[in-house]
């Protein structure tokens, strides 16, 4: 064997022990939570799609840096709701897909990523003579606009929750469960004005414009206060976390949501194993039946691209997930990658019908099928990056992840067949292991 053989065989072993080595630890789970990452469709959960107002933006910001602190900011509401894997993305300009697997509570979700997370205070309404003005039902009323007091530098300014410096959760002497919250020096300042003209008054506690308690001001408060509204557990914790990542920049509307079933995902991984296994096993014995040794080198070239295959999604679980699409692009690239092996073994076997020698029937073959098969992979990366651009321009994640698969299977299969299986027949011949051509399907 001459030297570049010799290199291109370790980096070939190497490369596949490499992959069966990121693959092997995760033993039963590949397919499961400690394994690759499922997709939604897979594993089951909740999928939303929001839409960003971004004619309410403050005018100093771009649309990008507007969309890109809400998708922070929903970024740390989800990872406090505690979903695992969650999926975080722009989608064309003014859309966010977020897909939290596992999760089956998406009432709360909704409520938790999509509430601007706004916290302010409203004053008692009264009217010209200093009475409070009552609603039908005799109740005090609350101005609409949030409380005002002069800042630091002079200037009359409303106290919201961007003065917040944190927030969190207690409960009171009975066990009911209270949120409690900092103020930055700007805000204690603030809301010790607030609360020194509303002593002996009530003073109603807003996020996003809902009134969550009115308690009365019994003293003058500056740098914390409580928040105290018959809440849950949960209720408690939602907000604590609202608060915490601060108001979304753009209001969001949600267009719509899904929820799949954790067992449709099971079920769908059970039968593509099933059809991927079938398949494989046809597929190999044809090869080894109609090509003979040409054909057990594609099989181990494709058993080694399906390792290599594995490992990526393993490896860049936090780019790749594998989806239902996916598997199907895995086995589509699996049967191009087929498809350019056999174009090789044609033509190898024409040559060799001429009368060539092994050797140049190998590079000869190889040279004049390699231009069928440049071509006929560029074309489908082409159209994978249509898909992939089509996808996300209009919020179709699976697509986008059927093209991203296929790219990778793609240029994979051609590593496979032009670098493998050329290296393992080079070897072979070049060594004169097997020499009569019925072995290589030609009849003598």
């Amino acid at each position: 064997m001459r030297r570049r053989e010799i290199a291109l065989l370790a980096f070939i072993v190497v490369l596949c022990g490499l992959s069966l080595w990121a693959i092997v630890p995760v033993k039963s789970n590949l397919l499961g939570p400690d394994g690759l990452r499922l997709g939604l469709d897979l594993r089951g959960g909740s999928q939303l799609l929001y839409e960003a107002d971004l004619t309410q933006k403050e005018p100093s910001v771009s649309d990008e840096q507007a969309m890109a602190s809400a998708i922070e900011k929903i970024q740390r509401r989800v990872n406090e709701f505690g979903a695992a894997e969650p999926t975080i993305q722009k989608q064309g300009t003014d859309r966010i897909l977020v897909q939290l697997p596992g999760v089956k509570d998406i009432t709360r979700a909704i409520k938790l990523i999509g509430d601007t997370g706004l916290l302010y205070f409203r004053e008692l309404a009264v009217d010209s003579s200093g009475n409070p003005i009552l609603d039908d039902e005799g109740y005090p009323t609350f101005k609409e606009e949030a409380a005002t007091a002069i800042g630091t530098d002079g200037e009359e300014r409303p106290l919201t929750g961007q003065y917040l410096k944190s927030a969190g959760q207690d409960f009171d002497d009975y066990g009911v469960p209270i949120v409690v919250f900092e103020w930055t020096a700007e805000g204690a300042h603030l809301f010790e004005q607030i609360t020194q003209r509303n002593l002996q008054q009530p003073l109603a506690i807003a996020i996003d414009e809902e009134i969550i308690s009115a308690p009365n001001v019994n003293a003058v408060i500056t740098a914390r206060g409580q928040i105290e509204g018959r809440f849950t557990m949960d209720e408690a914790t939602d907000l604590v976390n609202k608060l915490n990542s601060g108001a979304l920049d753009v209001p969001l509307e949600i267009i719509d949501q899904r929820d799949v079933d954790a067992t449709l995902g099971s079920d769908s991984v059970r039968k593509s194993l099933i059809a991927a296994g079938v398949g494989l096993l046809l597929l190999f014995v044809l090869m080894i039946v109609y090509y003979r040794l040409p054909g057990v080198i594609a099989c181990i070239s494709l058993s080694i691209y399906g390792a290599i295959m594995l490992a990526m999604f393993n490896v860049f679980s936090a780019q790749l997930t594998l989806t239902l699409p996916g598997i199907a692009a895995f086995i589509l690239s699996l049967g191009m990658a087929v498809d350019a092996n056999v174009l090789i073994f044609e033509r190898l076997k024409d040559e060799l019908r001429t009368g060539r020698t092994m050797a140049a029937s190998v590079e000869i073959g190889f040279q004049r099928a390699w231009s069928a098969i440049r071509d006929s992979n560029i074309t489908t990366l082409i159209a994978c990056l249509i898909l992939f651009w089509l996808g996300g321009t209009f919020g179709a994640f699976m697509v986008r992840g059927f093209a991203l698969t296929l790219s990778i299977g793609v240029a994979l299969s051609m590593f496979t067949a032009i670098v493998m299986t050329r290296t393992f027949l080079r070897i072979i011949v070049n060594s004169k292991l097997v020499t009569d051509l019925r072995w290589y399907g030609v009849k003598s």
